[in-house]
């Protein structure tokens, strides 16, 4: 019940509220599922001619990646304080599975710090508009850390959340610290990715197969790896090949527009991963 409302809070976000009160709408997202809901979901996309807008991708270390948009927002994930992020972020978001995606005494001076847990158990909501860049989450669940209280089988609900920011006719999502396979409600509430960021660890968020398949069904464009560790490049790329094309990029970042998104499925490694 707790995701079927989630989806339906999201879906008024894509639609607005009734008739009569269109001063107080938020922004449409662009990203949603909107045709048709379970078990086909359909996504509609709102694009008309190719933007010429470019939003910037660098990749600063772990799970944080850097993304400014054409009106020069910059937006951290999985935030820390840790990496170079190239100066001060408008925008960090974070999740707690452990200490290297978040921190509670991030810079006074970044003006939105968006948590991907809520309180008291509650889930993360978050639906804002950042200048040219429209921010919301789709939560997820986190297994309960060894270092809580020596479990590390339960989960705790809404631990963790999908962020995903909507730019420039983009759709770009990141997974942060993902535990567990996505249904149909999770996918229908991310809807349509055009670059999803993803973890490759193998062993602290999901198995490569479990995290190779949720690939596969999101169907973005852009796959961007983070969260690696020592794991090998090749265990996941294989797992890939075929069906999505590999590029290796000598940058840790790289320029895209909506007009600019490659024809085949790719998984671009930037330097630094």
């Amino acid at each position: 019940m707790a995701r079927l409302w989630w989806i339906a809070a999201l879906m008024m976000i894509a639609f607005g509220p009734a008739a009569g009160h269109a001063a107080e709408r938020p922004p449409a997202s662009q990203c949603l599922a909107m045709a048709q809901m379970l078990p086909h979901v359909v996504y509609a996309s709102t694009r008309t001619a190719a933007r010429a807008d470019e939003v910037t991708i660098r990749y600063a270390g772990h799970s944080t990646y850097v993304i400014e948009t054409p009106d020069g927002v910059r937006i951290a994930t999985d935030y820390t304080g840790t990496y170079d992020t190239g100066g001060l972020p408008d925008v960090v978001t974070m999740n707690r599975a452990h200490s290297t995606h978040y921190t509670l005494n991030p810079d006074p001076r970044i003006k939105y710090v968006l948590h991907g847990w809520g309180d008291n158990g509650e889930a993360a909501k978050h639906a804002l508009t950042v200048r040219d860049v429209f921010i919301r989450n789709v939560p997820t669940d986190i297994r309960r850390s060894l270092y809580e209280d020596g479990a590390n089988v339960a989960m705790i609900p809404n631990g963790n959340s999908i962020f995903i920011f909507e730019v420039a006719g983009l759709c770009i999502g990141h997974l942060g610290h993902l535990h567990h396979p996505l249904d149909d409600s999770h996918i229908a509430a991310i809807g349509r990715l055009d670059i999803v960021m993803v973890p490759i660890d193998g062993t602290y968020t999901m198995s490569l197969d479990g995290m190779s398949e949720i690939v596969r069904r999101l169907r973005a464009s852009i796959v961007l790896p983070m969260h690696r560790f020592g794991t090998p490049l090749a265990d996941l790329l294989n797992r890939l090949r075929g069906q999505f094309a590999i590029d290796r990029r000598s940058e840790p970042f790289f320029r895209i527009s909506a007009g600019s998104l490659p024809k085949t499925p790719t998984v671009i490694v930037l330097s630094g991963v």
